[in-house]
């Protein structure tokens, strides 16, 4: 069973892929410039086979700094080659230069005014080798690389958000519920996120079906499915895009920016082609902004049975629907290897757009 609804139509590819050092690796691409110069130094940090927290206490012995001290913009897998920025105060540096491990490499090494936090990121460049991929398999898989460059792709939280099991929302509904306590904070809101993020999958797979529904079914019978008005109809099946907005939708200026509601359609139609705005989905929690007409009311039948849980929860929203740059693939038909290459925006999965192109599970490759 797939962990998310496809918004491609073709059959499964075969292909095989290993989450390692050779044939995953992801290059972190910061928010803005480091100056230079400041309190802070600044890494660029490569590793494999470690988690994040892995290298912080491993570089946290080598120079003395606590774990509380370090800054980073985001949290890298375990498995692959990964690099990313992390910084820590200036007074450490001279140490820096002298530290050496199997598992880690410095690859820069700077300063700047600020600590680094949580979400100071651009994005990631990937790089994803597939084998086993034969010559027919290899041009399905570039044709659907193409055409999620194209039209974007279905943000999705991937397989990692939920656990080798994936139960990790359920442990967080139990804690809602008040029926679990975990005295570790950090794991206690950790799950309570994959709650939400189970919440917002399933909307997004929602907004998926709706969409993929306007392309094979006539104005009637989308009406009769969905229990839809003549204007609400029409709203859907004139836009040409694969992805429909909705009236009310909370869009945001993409790729980072403010959020509103969705009130002239046509308008935020062509915006959204153009890439400039695209619609959220709601992270459950309070929140001053709400979505209406159209918007609400699919929204209300994934989101209602849980609005209980709102006064202990911080809501924020998610981008539905996000956009790759750079995308690039190449083959080897000699070794049967194919190289993917692309550039997604923070907070975006790679895993999820290679469960798309392939039609398979992470874990059936």
């Amino acid at each position: 069973m797939a962990n998310f609804l496809y918004t491609l139509s073709h059959s499964p590819i075969d292909a095989y892929f290993t989450k390692n050092s050779r044939d995953f690796i992801v290059r972190e691409v910061p928010l803005y410039d480091f100056s230079g110069d400041g309190e802070h130094c600044v890494i660029c940090l490569q590793k494999k086979d470690l988690t994040t927290f892995d290298a912080l206490h491993i570089l946290s012995e080598h120079l003395g700094v606590k774990i509380r001290d370090f800054g980073y913009a985001g949290l890298k897998d375990k498995d692959g080659l990964t690099s990313q920025f992390i910084s820590f105060p200036a007074k450490f540096v001279a140490d820096i230069e002298n530290f050496s491990h199997e598992k880690i490499k410095i690859l820069s090494i700077t300063k700047h005014k600020n600590k680094l936090k949580i979400g100071h990121l651009k994005g990631n460049n990937f790089f994803i080798r597939l084998k086993k991929v034969s010559q027919i398999d290899a041009q399905k898989i570039q044709a659907a690389l193409q055409t999620i460059a194209n039209q974007g792709f279905a943000n999705y939280f991937g397989y990692q958000r939920f656990g080798k099991f994936s139960d990790n929302f359920e442990q967080g509904e139990k804690i809602l519920k008040g029926e679990k306590k975990f005295k570790n904070p950090k794991m206690r809101n950790f799950l309570i996120s994959a709650f939400q993020s189970k919440l917002f999958n399933k909307y997004l797979e929602k907004r998926v079906e709706i969409s993929k529904m306007a392309g094979e079914f006539s104005g009637a019978q989308l009406a009769k499915i969905y229990d839809l008005q003549d204007d609400e109809v029409s709203s859907i099946i004139n836009q040409k895009q694969f992805f429909k907005i909705l009236n009310g939708d909370i869009l945001g200026h993409f790729p980072h920016g403010k959020f509103f509601v969705c009130e002239n359609l046509n308008d935020e139609v062509q915006r959204f082609l153009r890439r400039e705005i695209s619609p959220s989905g709601l992270l459950l929690g309070n929140i001053k902004l709400k979505s209406q007409m159209l918007s609400a009311r699919f929204e209300n039948e994934i989101y209602e049975k849980c609005y209980a849980y709102l006064p202990q929860l911080n809501g924020t929203f998610r981008y539905l629907w996000s956009f790759i740059e750079n995308a690039n693939c190449i083959y080897d038909e000699q070794n049967a290897q194919l190289n993917l290459e692309f550039y997604l925006p923070k907070g975006s999965y790679a895993t999820v757009i290679l469960e798309e192109i392939l039609h398979k599970e992470i874990n059936e490759i």
